[in-house]
């Protein structure tokens, strides 16, 4: 009885699902710069006031990416004040539109039963489903016995670091207060995604030394330095790493190997015009190494220092700086979570197939929630394909998110937040 009436609540929340991610979507919240932050947490935290919630704004001061035309702000909405306590996150920023759309990308335009625009999958249509999950429940006169957070935070797309990691390090979000915690994020309604890989993004600078560019032999390129190194990564590390593989189930499988990727390359006179006739004395990289679990961060970096020393040494030309620009250590949920449980057995429910628990090949605010909160039991749930994350003509499918929403509104349950 319970499961058919969260069924049909979800069903005749549709079109209140719809509208939420509609309204969502139509506020260009767009990293970078970081358009209209404010606009959309705004927006949100309304919406929660509406429905009962005690709601509060977070400015992330001190955080260089905050500032006065571009401000990094927060929001947490709170209903109930007991244990177990559920905390519903989901990122109210979205990558930049880019080209081949063939509809309005911040329109939000319904068309053969599915919802288009930029954020609609990654992770607009998430955020909706959270709030209807615990909406639905209340509707179906279900009691709210625990507590439930459901917060709107920022930069996602760029790290975090102003949203979930602000929260996490200021005290706003902590494990005395949360016991699990949803991301709904779009790895498929039907799978639990329990973790990620690590990420290691780093500058490789080569020098050389300046001539004129009709003797370039009483010159050093710099770009011939740093393409030694490049090619050397994808002749020696690039299969090395090919070669291993993680236990976690990272989906798509490929993405179970380490890997390496060349993020972006300036050298020379890159970017001037007129040009001069010079040989190159400065050349950079940029990198983006996923590191497994198995590795662990040392290793993926002292392999990139000694692949360095050892090209400076067969040529003493040869000179690199290495710069460490980001890092986040891979994390996974522990087997034992009833968090998983939980949503395994509500999808099987709501899908009558058994559910599919993964790991994600790119890093999402989990890193946060469980390095600075300490938070344990996190997992990512929510309507949307991780495929279409990104690309023109993102879209959700909204059957898909009824279903999203029916599920975690019967994790809910399960985990005792309603009876």
């Amino acid at each position: 009885m319970t499961f058919a009436s969260v069924l049909d609540a979800a069903r005749a929340a549709e079109g209140e699902l719809v509208e939420l991610t509609q309204a969502l979507v139509r506020v260009p919240s767009v990293n970078p710069p970081g358009e209209a932050y404010r606009d959309a947490v705004t927006l949100l935290g309304e919406r929660l006031g509406e429905l009962g919630y005690a709601v509060g704004y977070h400015e992330a001061e001190g955080r260089p990416e905050h500032s006065v035309r571009y401000p990094r702000v927060n929001v947490l909405g709170r209903l109930g004040d007991g244990h177990p306590t559920v905390h519903l996150n989901g990122h109210i920023d979205v990558v930049p539109a880019g080209a081949g759309w063939t509809v309005d990308p911040f329109a939000g335009v319904v068309r053969d039963g599915k919802l288009y625009g930029r954020g609609t999958a990654d992770m607009k249509a998430g955020i909706a489903a959270a709030v209807y999950a615990v909406e639905i429940l209340r509707r179906t006169g279900h009691t709210l016995r625990g507590s439930v957070e459901l917060s709107g935070t920022v930069d996602e797309e760029s790290g975090g670091h102003a949203g979930v990691a602000w929260l996490c390090e200021r005290g706003v979000v902590r494990r005395e207060r949360i016991d699990h915690v949803i991301i709904p994020e779009p790895l498929n309604p039907d799978r639990v995604c329990v973790g990620h890989r690590g990420v290691y993004w780093f500058k490789v600078t080569a020098r050389g030394r300046v001539a004129h560019g009709s003797m370039p032999f009483l010159g050093k390129s710099a770009i011939d330095h740093l393409c030694h190194v490049i090619e050397r990564m994808r002749t020696e590390l690039v299969p090395a790493l090919g070669a291993r593989s993680t236990e976690m189930p990272v989906v798509p499988a490929a993405a179970r190997h380490a890997t390496l990727n060349v993020n972006a390359i300036v050298g020379g006179q890159a970017g001037r015009e007129p040009q001069t006739p010079c040989v190159a004395d400065h050349a950079e990289a940029i990198f983006d190494r996923r590191f497994l679990l198995e590795e662990g961060f040392e290793r993926a970096r002292e392999e990139i220092v000694e692949l360095l020393a050892r090209a400076e040494r067969e040529d003493g030309a040869r000179s690199f700086e290495l710069e460490d620009l980001l890092v986040f250590h891979p994390v996974r949920t522990p087997d034992g979570s009833p968090l998983i449980s939980a949503l395994e057995r509500a999808i099987e429910r709501v899908y009558a197939r058994k559910a599919q628990r993964v790991a994600s090949p790119g890093t999402y605010d989990h890193k946060h929630f469980a390095r600075l909160a300490g938070i344990e039991s996190c997992v990512a749930y929510g309507p949307g394909t991780l495929e279409l994350a990104h690309q023109p003509d993102e879209h959700v499918v909204v059957e898909e998110l009824v279903h999203a929403t029916a599920v975690m509104a019967l994790a809910l349950l399960e985990l005792g937040v309603f009876g």
